[in-house]
């Protein structure tokens, strides 16, 4: 198949004229020299699955065009700097490589999306401190003891992934960061889990019947599926098994406990308990959603980077706008008042009934346990905070304006709203951590509109 069209079957295949996208996975040892003669047409570039494929040619540079190059699951020990001459180029993937080394000024400048989930990385570069447009760093899964305080100057970065590495402590740099929104450090020595977690029954999983598939997600696997319980009556629930592995969020084991701690909420999906017995998996059972709550938004994009994207269709009623906000933030309080950081409060991860704006956050693969004694967990909600600011700015877009023929809106009541939700929006957005709301006040306020 042509390699514009999504494949390269081989290192002898030619490749297409004027390609914009090539995938090839086949077992390459070294990239194929004709893939070097696209450089005037190349933007995507997938290498991932090449086990045996260590090193780049020093001419990779060539590739002018390039954004966008994924080398997951190949086999580099060490960060190729080659890619630091593709002037291009903003986001690189290098997801389980068994990658030990990375070394000074490897990074491309422009970058803005890093990937280095999985692997056995126990320092960073200072040069991370030159990538100013950095937005979104996945480091999951590594040996990471601390970070580097030159990384201070990436002030543009809003997602951050931390998991399951050995950070005794995170930096107050790290808090200050005046657009940093979606962290996750749990599984690391900093983040504690508390003491007086509730406790869910254990099921056995042969009283559990598996059905239709209802979602899959980076961490596992959501089924309907059927409970016989102890009295002999039958409920249907849904059922998640975990994948157990790390994923780009952290460990599926830190997301069950985070979920088990949150414990009961009218706007979080209730967990009911532990599946127990299972021949190789953890999992969950949980209250099944009704059919009539829907996603709120769509994952981010290659071009969003930290923002989600919308179905074009989504619009609702300035009134459905406050009820979801007033539900998330009420979640959120609930969460920080456990000392549990959700990490990823993204639209994507709420549903929502279109009828009433009755909103449900779930998807707890990126949360912390910090803890409320945590020297910094004013820090850690405001930074939350932020997240939310983001959430109130996406749906005022949603919103459907009333006007006249003359363009003023035709319900003050929706226009009051609309302007308090503009001041709300830019008082969760200070660029000055303790100096935003905390999720106290700002359901207050959407409770005074």
């Amino acid at each position: 198949m042509a390699a514009s069209n999504g494949q390269l079957k081989g290192q002898e295949s030619k490749v297409e004229k004027g390609a914009k996208k090539i995938k090839v996975s086949s077992g390459l040892t070294v990239l194929p020299r004709e893939i070097l003669a696209t450089f005037d047409t190349l933007e995507m570039l997938d290498l991932s699955g090449n086990a045996s494929l260590t090193q780049l040619p020093n001419d990779i540079s060539r590739l002018h065009k390039l954004k966008i190059a994924f080398f997951s699951n190949c086999g580099f020990k060490v960060f190729p700097k080659e890619l630091a001459q593709c002037r291009s180029l903003e986001m690189v993937a290098f997801k389980g490589n068994h990658m030990t080394t990375i070394p000074e000024l490897a990074f491309p400048r422009k970058l803005r999306w890093l990937i280095l989930t999985n692997n056995e990385i126990e320092t960073l570069p200072v040069s991370i401190g030159h990538c100013h447009r950095l937005q979104k760093c996945m480091l999951a899964g590594n040996q990471l003891t601390g970070l580097p305080a030159e990384m201070a100057h990436c002030r543009k970065l809003g997602l951050l992934r931390l998991s399951s590495n050995k950070l005794t402590d995170l930096p107050k740099w790290l808090m200050e960061l005046p657009e940093l929104s979606f962290l996750s450090f749990a599984g690391n020595p900093c983040a504690t889990t508390s003491e007086d977690n509730p406790i869910l029954d254990d099921i056995v999983w042969g009283k559990l019947e598996v059905k239709n598939l209802l979602g899959e997600g980076a961490s596992g696997i959501i089924s309907k599926g059927a409970w016989k319980k102890p009295s002999g009556d039958e409920k249907t629930v849904a059922i998640k098994l975990f994948k157990g592995e790390v994923t780009s969020d952290g460990s599926p084991t830190d997301e069950m406990n985070a979920t088990i701690t949150a414990g009961k909420h009218p706007n979080l999906i209730d967990p009911i308990g532990k599946i127990h017995g299972h021949p190789d998996k953890k999992g969950l059972v949980l209250e099944l959603i009704p059919p009539i709550y829907t996603n709120l938004g769509l994952p981010p994009t290659l071009d969003t980077c930290t923002r989600d994207s919308f179905p074009p269709e989504m619009v609702f009623s300035v009134e459905t706008c406050r009820n979801i906000l007033l539900g998330i933030a009420s979640a959120a309080e609930h969460l920080h008042e456990r000392g549990i950081k959700h990490g990823d409060l993204y639209a994507h991860n709420i549903l929502f009934d279109r009828s009433t704006g009755h909103a449900l956050l779930g998807d707890f693969g990126a949360a912390t346990i910090y803890g409320k004694d945590y020297k910094n967990s004013e820090m850690v909600e405001l930074m939350e905070v932020f997240a939310f600011g983001h959430l109130i700015e996406d749906l005022l877009g949603l919103v459907e304006r009333k006007v006249d023929d003359d363009g003023f809106d035709t319900s003050e009541k929706d226009a009051m709203a609309i302007e308090a939700l503009n001041v709300l929006h830019w008082k969760c957005s200070n660029p000055v951590v303790m100096n935003r709301p905390s999720f106290v006040e700002v359901r207050g306020e959407l409770e005074g509109f």
